[in-house]
């Protein structure tokens, strides 16, 4: 696994480089300066790669902005709450008193009261002063991601690194459900991410977007493209975990329908969205619904209106060239040497500042968009959850919750 001492490492190496390809050429001309080319590709070649893509053909080329996906400007009409005290509130639930509760990528699970007052409830993992500073110690600290309350009025948190939780929002007491380790028909849980509880039989279903890296890789999961994700369910009744889908490119979020007759199910690295059956003649198969999309999705919430939003990570244009993605997608060798020599942190700058939310009715059609094409209010949203009124657009990462009052 990578680190961020590697990542380090391998930006030292590169200036390091490039020191002496200069250094060679005004030295010893153009015949040494080859030689020492040929030298340096050859050894990146034999370098091992932390990473073994296939071939991904894509549907094509990004849809065009045009018809639901115009351009508006619905999502600069908000504010930013909890600014520097919040960094990355990832996804959001709701109890009954209008208390709302989320996660962050320090480890911690606050509850945000409708005075907008916050309380922290508990640390998911150990309290460090590390926590939230470097992602080479969120196995340590923990980084809640899915969170959802069940019908006993338990947190139910799907903390990448540390398993499935159940947690007293009142107490902070901490039950360990499933461990990452323990995992499911005999494969361990890597990168936990998406949940969403049965409200009819108390049934989790969650993600795994991994086997092989944990979230704080998740760009070198991306970069990958592979399909060692899965679609999980626990039943608290049996304590049992059950594989209802493998084979899966990064899934993320997902959510019940009203009926709970199905879920949807985002396949992030694809820009796929999914229906799994749950009840009647296609229960325990799955359809894709939404393929090719504008951009790549994470959680997807039922509105209160009546349909679904999903939260577009990152937005996938047309311009100039492909989306740099697309480019790579049908390359491995591509994506093999970009894995040795670029560190993860420089791909933050191909990432557009632009916010981004679908909406869909029940069957999947997509029935508009709000823009952000600026990222004046915020950027990159991972959750969109409406709560008293208010829309909530959760990230990964920011440093503050947005929150939108009207939604018209």
């Amino acid at each position: 696994m990578l680190t961020f001492a590697t990542s380090v490492v391998r930006g030292v190496h590169l200036i390091i480089f490039c020191v002496f390809f200069f250094f060679f050429f005004f030295r010893f001309g153009k015949r040494s300066l080859i030689v020492v080319v040929i030298s340096v590709a050859v050894g990146v070649y034999l370098l091992p790669s932390p990473i073994d893509p296939k071939p991904h053909i894509l549907k094509g080329p990004p849809p065009v902005l045009e018809g639901p996906l115009a351009v508006n400007t619905r999502l600069q009409k908000g504010r930013r709450l909890f600014t520097g005290k919040l960094h990355g509130p990832e996804s959001f639930t709701a109890d009954v008193e209008g208390n709302m509760y989320t996660g962050t990528v320090d480890g911690k699970l606050w509850r945000i009261g409708p005075d907008d007052s916050l309380t922290l409830i508990t640390q998911m993992g150990q309290n460090r002063p590390e926590c939230g500073f470097s992602t080479d110690f969120e196995p340590v600290c923990g980084r809640p991601h899915g969170v959802r309350l069940d019908r006993h009025g338990q947190l139910i948190v799907a903390d990448s690194y540390l398993g499935l939780h159940s947690v007293n929002p009142q107490t902070g007491q901490k039950t360990l459900l499933v461990a990452n380790s323990q995992g499911a028909d005999g494969v361990p849980f890597a990168f936990l991410n998406g949940l969403d509880i049965s409200s009819q039989t108390g049934v989790i279903y969650f993600t795994d977007s991994s086997s092989r890296w944990g979230r704080r890789h998740v760009k070198l999961e991306v970069i990958e493209l592979n399909s060692l994700g899965r679609l999980l369910s626990y039943d608290p009744q049996t304590r049992e975990v059950s594989v209802l889908l493998d084979s899966l490119y990064m899934p993320n979020g997902i959510v019940l329908s009203p009926e709970e007759d199905f879920l949807l199910l985002a396949e992030t690295s694809i820009g796929r969205i999914l229906r799994y059956w749950l009840k009647g003649p296609k229960a325990g198969t799955k359809e894709v619904i939404m393929d090719n999309m504008i951009g790549y999705p994470d959680n997807i919430r039922l509105s209160d209106h009546g349909t679904f939003l999903v939260g577009i990570t990152t937005p996938r244009f047309r311009k100039l060239m492909p989306p740099f993605l697309d480019m790579i997608a049908p390359y491995p060798a591509v994506k093999r040497f970009l894995a040795k020599v670029i560190p993860l942190s420089w791909y933050n700058a191909l990432l557009p500042r632009y916010a981004l939310v679908l909406e869909l009715a029940l069957n999947g059609e997509l029935l508009g968009t709000l823009h952000d094409p600026e990222g004046r209010l915020t950027w990159a949203i991972s959750d969109v959850f409406q709560h008293r009124g208010r829309t909530y657009l959760g990230s990964t990462d920011l440093p503050f919750l947005a929150v939108i009052n009207e939604w018209r």
